[in-house]
């Protein structure tokens, strides 16, 4: 496999491209290396082409591609076959696939289709009318390690429904339905039980579409629940009621309930009943009534005092409240939830919302207790990191216990040191380090601390194990541009856990894709921001904050006087360095550009055309992008903060906090964000900036990295790398 991999080396541009773009000129491209190429290099040119035929629904072409795979090389001969066998049974041609996939664990073990083989050998007996022959084979599996997995279950019923053994059949279907109801082949399932004629009952179809709306995929809710209601079998007058007001909650969830549609809905007087208060509750928030709103729930809690729609509406009306900057009437919802509803997901939100507003109203008395009670209760939830901060800084400036606050802000920077709030304790910690602090005797730590986790830290290593098969075997689909098996491929190392997030980063990034290493390690369970920058090794936060086009970009950005790694943070929460990324909001490239904004940036620097496809170049995007951040960073008097709510919520609801003027400091204000999206946004920046300069220009212990957060009057600005006012060189 070393040598196959250092074989096809040059295949893998080639390869890739074709991955990202599979025109025929492109194909033709790598079939023409792999004509000129042989052994391991035409195999793995063979299978990118074939990857390419499936991918334009060409399976003659790739079945025949798959089969020279096999031919030319052994190193990914298990990918050839299974690929090929999926290829000939896309192809209508099953017969081709069964010798291929007959004993495929025996010649290939250690593959990651070695569960997957049986059930595509079953679908190919299947396919070919030998219904016996897939039972054969998928019966002994059932009980194994195959038997758990959906799709092996979902082959086995309908290996039993084309024998005419239906109740064996209906049995595993409905054990689908019900068991696996986010699953592709749970509505397959309820398609072939109708076909059998043995469908399921109303209470197993509304448990069904219930599973879907908790999941919140609407519409195939409401489509489940229109169904049911349209065929009627089983139902009483009062299932008929119900059904139409949990229709309703779809639309209320898909934006479009009116409230003529409401005042129809039937009156009933169950948990449905509970539901149309709900809808009604939901309707006058959405139209700016609180009032009417805040009245709606108090009938709610008089009339269902236990619906899940109380505690909905409670979660609701807090949250309303709070963009309402009616603080009080948040603080009354938020606690009713909790005595209510203790166990409620939403308690850990609602009980920090709480004690957060009180802090706000400068009750600092509830406020301590309930800071406490967070870190207590709910120790797991992310709004501990918050509680534990801000507590301290009541420790600190209003019981005048800075003993006390030091225990506070030392476990913040023990248990979750790259935090954002472990930043800002250190920042604290920095100010009571003085002389006077130190004279003082040391304070027991308060209770509450005792229940902080302490975060489980990995053994990761730097040094890949070069040898592994599977890290290889990796290496070369990645020539052959199989990515999606890069993965699963590695982690059937049985030592992958600790190198293997690693080994699929730096795969990517070799070729260039710092986005895709960037995801990669995102999407590992690493706890990065909790864990000390030595218990890393230093390769894994290169790749967790990269910096490509860095020359361009440090260029662009000390040209508009800001601080490179600003840029460089906000890039990595927009658009994670992926040039091309196109958002929902049709936001374009690195720094996520409207079209609008670079025709008018362009127009300032005499273009009068400017196509929209110019935005995806990274050269134009960042010299555009970071004009557009000096700009909003001077609209707002050089406040980063304010800047970068802005670049996340628009101008107008950041303008409108800020004319609150009631906050103590940055951190308060930042704090006091209503949009939990913005907020963590703008944390997550400040918290990425900081990083990247520990770890690319480590500075002294005492340089905590954060600005404008640190308790100082909040007139203070912003400032850059070098200790100068932000936009200054």
């Amino acid at each position: 496999m070393h040598r196959a991999f250092l074989a096809s080396a040059e295949l893998r541009p080639m390869a890739q491209q074709l991955m990202m773009d599979p025109t025929p000129a492109a194909i033709a491209g790598v079939r023409n290396y792999a004509d000129s190429h042989h052994g391991e290099a035409a195999a793995s040119a063979e299978l990118a082409v074939g990857h390419a035929w499936m991918v334009n629904q060409r399976y003659n072409q790739a079945e025949d591609a798959f089969r020279k795979a096999s031919r030319d090389g052994a190193a990914l001969q298990d990918y050839a076959e299974f690929l090929e066998a999926q290829a000939a049974i896309a192809a209508d041609r099953p017969q081709d696939a069964i010798p291929l996939l007959t004993g495929f664990a025996a010649r290939h073990p250690d593959s990651i289709f070695d569960q997957q083989a049986p059930i595509l050998l079953a679908k190919a007996y299947l396919d070919g009318g030998d219904a016996p022959a897939a039972i054969r084979v998928l019966q002994p599996l059932a009980a194994g390690a195959s038997g758990r997995l959906v799709q092996f279950r979902m082959a086995l019923a309908k290996a039993y429904q084309a024998n005419g053994e239906l109740q064996q059949a209906a049995a595993v279907y409905r054990g689908i339905f019900l068991g696996d109801p986010l699953s592709a082949e749970a509505a397959d399932a309820s398609t072939q039980m109708a076909l059998m004629n043995t469908p399921f009952s109303a209470a197993e179809r509304k448990e069904y579409a219930d599973a879907l709306f908790n999941a919140r995929r609407y519409e195939q809710a409401e489509t489940e629940y229109k169904q049911l209601r349209s065929d009627g079998r089983g139902l009483s007058q009062s299932d008929r009621d119900a059904l139409d007001i949990y229709i309703a909650v779809c639309d209320l969830r898909l934006r479009r309930l009116t409230p003529s549609r409401v005042e129809r809905l039937p009156v009933t007087g169950d948990d449905s009943g509970a539901l149309k208060i709900y809808l009604e509750s939901e309707l006058a928030r959405n139209d700016g009534n609180t009032a009417q709103q805040d009245a709606l729930v108090q009938l709610l809690e008089s009339q269902y005092p236990h619906s899940r729609w109380l505690e909905e509406a409670l979660y609701s009306g807090g949250n309303m409240f709070l963009l309402h900057q009616q603080d009080l009437q948040a603080i009354q919802d938020d606690l009713a939830l909790l005595q209510r509803f203790p166990n409620s997901v939403y308690a850990p939100s609602a009980h920090w919302q709480a004690a957060w507003l009180s802090y706000r109203l400068r009750r600092y008395e509830d406020a301590g207790r309930l800071m406490d009670e967070q870190i207590m209760h709910y120790p797991a939830a992310p709004q501990t990191l918050a509680a534990l901060y801000w507590r301290g800084r009541l420790y600190e400036e209003v019981e005048h216990n800075p003993g006390q606050a030091m225990n506070y802000y030392r476990k913040l920077s023990a248990c979750y040191v790259n935090s954002y709030y472990a930043l800002l304790g250190n920042q604290r910690m920095e100010r009571l380090a003085g002389a006077a602090f130190g004279q003082r005797a040391q304070v027991a730590p308060a209770p509450a601390l005792a229940y902080v986790p302490v975060v489980d830290r990995p053994n990761l290593i730097d040094a890949l194990p070069e040898n592994d098969p599977h890290l290889i075997k990796a290496r070369l689909l990645a020539n052959a541009a199989l990515n999606e098996y890069i993965r699963p491929e590695i982690q059937l190392s049985s030592t992958s856990a600790q190198w293997g997030t690693l080994a699929e980063a730096e795969i990517y990034a070799s070729f260039g894709e710092s986005d895709r290493a960037l995801r990669a390690m995102k999407r590992s369970d690493i706890p990065f921001f909790f864990l000390p920058m030595q218990d890393v090794p230093m390769i894994y936060w290169h790749l967790l904050f990269p910096r490509p086009f860095w020359t361009t970009l440090q260029d662009d950005a000390l040209a508009e006087g800001l601080d490179p790694y600003l840029v460089a943070a906000l890039i990595r929460q927009e658009s994670e360095f992926n040039p091309t990324a196109v958002s929902p909001m049709k936001a374009y490239g690195l720094m996520q550009l409207l079209p609008s904004v670079g025709r008018s940036l362009a127009r300032k620097d005499g273009q009068r055309r400017f196509p929209t496809s110019e935005l995806l170049n990274p050269v134009i995007n960042l010299k555009l992008g970071t004009q557009d951040l000096r700009r909003s960073i001077n609209e707002y008097s050089g406040q980063i903060e304010y800047a970068l709510a802005a670049y996340d919520a628009g101008d107008t609801p950041v303008r409108r906090w800020i004319a609150l003027d009631n906050y103590q400091d940055m951190a308060e204000w930042v704090e006091s964000i209503p949009y939990s999206e913005t907020r963590n946004y703008v944390e997550a920046i400040v918290r990425n900036r900081a990083l990247y300069r520990q770890i690319y220009e480590p500075s002294p212990p005492n340089a905590s990295g954060l600005h404008g957060a640190s308790g100082s009057p909040r007139t203070l600005v912003s400032q850059d790398a070098s200790g100068s006012p932000a936009g200054r060189p």
